[in-house]
Order: structure tokens, then C-alpha cells, then sequence
């Protein structure tokens, strides 16, 4: 084995500045190795070994979708990799996969000399290291479920404000109809008084139920139709001496009914020798009570609807690790921040029905996109375009969340998911939505990459369409 050279280690920049004694401490502590090309260390292994390098090229990569991603090729002499974190007392892991792409000579040091070396040589050093690690893991810790607790509270408004409306509309329905199954009783009298022959009857109730039906049915009328046919039959009515023709208008309109129908009526009237005036109030009282139960009825379902999406897009009532649509769960996640999207968003949805569910977790993939589209609202100012993308690519899913804000800096680019790294003002946002999302798409074995300039900012996701290895 070749000797630890202190006039080498010197000449190398990291460790130019450290006195005699210091250097004879590492090359005691330490290595030179000699390296065919081959691999030197892989991703997730214990990270025994700190490596400098002398001679050759060395290749660091990343797994990330299954496949291995270049991050560094290097021939610089005192390039350095490995357990760079061995001034923590704690065991670690290394962070990439290192290989010798040609013949290399190496300076080796044992995680533990090193890390013994540093927390003795260099107190102060180390202490500020170990805070800043140590901090920044205590502030992920307790601020990260903090910013999903703030998420829910936004997404939980949301939902209450959504279900307000339905719920309010189907309150306000019940309470008229119920003045107007009040008005149908009383004019149950006119049986009583005889003013209105059972024939008369009869065919009024026919009457009814067939407007009834093409009410429950039949499409509504637009504005502008609703306007004309409502001074039509208003004309109608009031030509033939009908009280409070201009208020019963009105019910018909809704109803989509024409004069074509009220000549029916008045046919029906004429046959039987009942009063036009009284059937028509009580065909108006009919008509609205079935408007109002359809009110009532898409209210409710809106209601059911809400609820459905809320649970869907919890993932309440499913495995942790399940297969799902892709598809289901970024419409869930659309529908759960109508709320924050606004009027004056486009949302456009591009997705290809040839991709297949893919195995997740669900609920997890649900946070990356709500991450997601809440970056790219932030940065249209509420204003836009906001497109959500799926495709094939390869044996990946490939999810898109695209906007035409102004874009991310390119000096940016690097830290955007870095954790507490945010363009918010403070106190607005923690810095933590893209690295969870991050984590969450690698935790999958998936990659998170932007690609942006002005106007078109994609955060794209891929996804392996099979099951890759379990990750922790």
C-alpha cells in the first residue's frame, strides 16, 4: 500500500491551511489506495469512508425513477466525497453512488478518524456544524407538519366555503317550499266548495304530473330565452284575465313552459267547466314546488359531490400504498382548491387516458400536487393560465403542473427545493411545500425537476409505472 504523503495532501486545496501536525494525524489515520475502474461505494450504503481524490475521475450519481443520474464527473485533484458528514456523532448514510470512471489514486480516511479529527481540531467548527444540521432537522420537524396543518386549515375553509353554497341554496328551497305546500293545501278548498268539478280535477293532477316529469327532465332555458318566454306568457295570462298574471310568469319561464302548454290548459278548462284562473294558480304553485325539490336535489348532490372528492382526496377510506389514477387524484386536488384558483384562472386538463394507474401513496402524491398547484397560483398572482399534464415517458408516468407566470430565476433554479427556501415574504410561506414534494416523488422512486422562462414554468414529475424498491 502506497504511503500517506503530508507534502501531497498539502498541495491539494482542502488541506493546504492545516498545520504539520495535523496532516501527520491524517495520513496516520488514513490511505492511499489505488483503483481500477470500479465502484467505489453505492447510495444508502453506512458511510464508513471519506475519499479525496489525487489522480483519475471520479463519477458521483443519484438514483431518482429508477435509473441512475449523473451528478458530478470530476478530475479535479482534491475533489472529495463519501461520509463529508462524519463530524456527526450519529451513524450516516452515504448520499450518492461514487465510481472510479478511469484508474485512480485516492486519499481514504475512516469515517470515525475523521470525525474524531474534526471535533478535536476544529471544536468551534464542528459545533457550528453540528447546530446548523441538527437545527435544520428541528425546524423540518416541527415547522413541516405545521405547514401541513396550515394547508389543511386553507383546504378545510375552502371546503366550507363550497359546501356553504349548496347547503345555503337547499336551506333557502326548503323554506319556500314549504310556503308553497301550504298554498296547495288551501286550495284543496276548492274541492270542498265545489268551485271545481272532480273532472276538473282529474285533469289538472294529469296535467301536473306531465309538467312535473318534463321539469325532473327536460334541459332549462338561458337567460335571454328565460326573459322572452316570461313576457310571452305574462301576455298570455293577463289577456285572459288571469290575477297576478306577472308574478305567475315568472314560474312558468322557469319551468320552460310555453303558451302552447297554457292552450292545453285552457282546453282542458273549457272541456270540464272549471276556472282558468284558479287551475292556473294551481299549476303555479305545482311547477315551482318541482323546481324547488330539483333545487333541493342539486344541492344536496353538490354536497355529496364535496364530500366524495374531500374523501377521496384524503385517501380515508384506502391502504396507505395502493394503486390509483393519476388522473382522479389531480382532479380530487383541483376540486379541493377551487377555492384558491379563482375566476380569473384558466384551468386546462391535458391528460392521456393511455396512462395506467400506477402504485403510490395516494394521499402523499395528493400533497405534491396541492404543493404544486399552489406554487404556480402564487406565482400568476391569481391571475392565468394554470395547466395540469399527464403522458407516458417511458415505463414512467409523467405528471406536469404548468403555469405562464413569470417564471423561476435562473439563479434560482438550483434552491428551489431546498428546504426553507421560499421567494414568499415572511410569514407567508415556510420554504418546505417543494422540498416535501421533492422527497415525496423520490420517496416513490420518481424525479421532481423544474424547467422554466417567462410565461411557461412546468414542474414535472416522473413516476414508475411499476412498483420500484421499497424506500423508507
Amino acid at each position: 500500500m502506497p504511503e500517506c504523503d503530508t507534502t501531497e495532501l498539502r498541495s491539494l486545496f482542502l488541506f493546504e491551511s492545516l498545520e504539520q501536525a495535523q496532516l501527520d494525524r491524517l495520513c496516520r489515520g488514513g490511505r492511499i489506495a489505488t483503483f481500477d475502474p470500479a465502484m467505489l461505494f453505492t447510495e444508502g450504503e453506512l458511510a464508513t469512508c471519506f475519499y479525496v481524490l489525487l489522480d483519475g475521475e471520479i463519477a458521483l450519481t443519484k438514483r431518482s425513477g429508477g435509473v441512475d443520474i449523473e451528478t458530478i464527473r470530476t478530475t479535479q485533484r482534491g475533489a472529495y466525497f463519501g461520509a463529508w458528514s462524519a463530524f456527526l456523532d450519529d451513524e450516516q448514510t452515504y448520499e450518492t453512488s461514487a465510481r472510479a470512471t478511469a484508474p485512480s489514486r485516492l486519499f481514504i480516511i475512516d469515517a470515525a478518524s475523521l470525525g474524531d479529527f474534526l471535533r478535536s481540531e476544529f471544536p468551534m467548527a464542528c459545533h457550528f456544524l453540528v447546530g446548523a444540521t441538527l437545527g435544520r432537522f428541528s425546524q423540518n420537524r416541527i415547522v413541516g407538519p405545521h405547514d401541513r396543518l396550515i394547508q389543511l386549515s386553507q383546504l378545510t375553509a375552502g371546503l366550507t366555503h363550497e359546501l356553504n353554497n349548496p347547503a345555503a341554496a337547499a336551506a333557502r328551497a326548503t323554506s319556500e317550499l314549504r310556503t308553497r305546500v301550504a298554498g296547495l293545501r288551501n286550495k284543496l278548498a276548492l274541492l270542498a266548495d265545489g268551485s271545481m268539478s272532480l273532472d276538473s280535477m282529474q285533469a289538472l293532477v294529469d296535467i301536473s304530473n306531465t309538467a312535473a316529469e318534463g321539469l325532473t327532465e327536460g334541459p332549462g332555458l338561458g337567460p335571454l330565452q328565460k326573459s322572452d318566454r316570461e313576457e310571452v306568457i305574462g301576455e298570455w295570462l293577463d289577456a285572459r284575465g288571469v290575477a297576478d298574471a306577472w308574478d305567475i310568469a315568472p314560474v312558468f319561464a322557469e319551468g320552460a313552459l310555453d303558451t302552447d302548454w297554457l292552450d292545453r290548459v285552457a282546453a282542458a278548462m273549457t272541456d270540464t267547466g272549471g276556472s282558468l284562473d284558479h287551475a292556473v294558480r294551481w299549476l303555479s304553485y305545482t311547477v315551482e314546488t318541482e323546481l324547488l325539490m330539483n333545487e333541493i336535489t342539486g344541492a344536496t348532490a353538490r354536497v355529496s359531490a364535496l364530500v366524495l372528492q374531500a374523501k377521496q382526496y384524503s385517501q380515508l377510506d384506502r391502504a396507505p400504498y395502493d394503486i390509483a389514477d393519476l388522473r382522479t387524484l389531480l382532479t380530487d386536488t383541483l376540486a379541493m382548491l377551487s377555492h384558491k384558483l379563482g375566476p380569473q384562472i384558466t384551468v386546462v386538463e391535458d391528460f392521456d387516458d393511455t396512462v395506467p394507474a400506477i402504485p403510490c401513496w395516494p394521499a402523499e402524491l395528493n400533497q405534491v400536487w396541492t404543493n404544486l398547484i399552489d406554487n404556480a397560483v402564487t406565482a400568476m398572482r391569481s391571475r392565468g393560465t394554470l395547466t395540469v399534464r399527464t403522458c407516458r415517458q417511458g415505463d414512467c408516468a409523467r405528471v406536469e403542473v404548468c403555469d405562464d407566470g413569470p417564471g423561476v430565476p435562473e439563479q434560482l433554479k438550483a434552491r428551489v427545493f431546498d428546504p426553507f427556501f421560499t421567494t414568499k415574504p415572511i410569514g407567508e410561506g415556510t420554504g418546505l411545500g417543494l422540498d416535501f414534494a421533492a422527497r415525496t416523488v423520490d420517496k416513490h422512486g420518481g424525479s421532481l425537476w423544474v424547467e422554466s422562462s417567462p410565461g411557461d414554468t412546468r414542474f414535472i414529475s416522473l413516476l414508475p409505472l411499476e412498483a420500484p424498491e421499497a424506500r423508507t
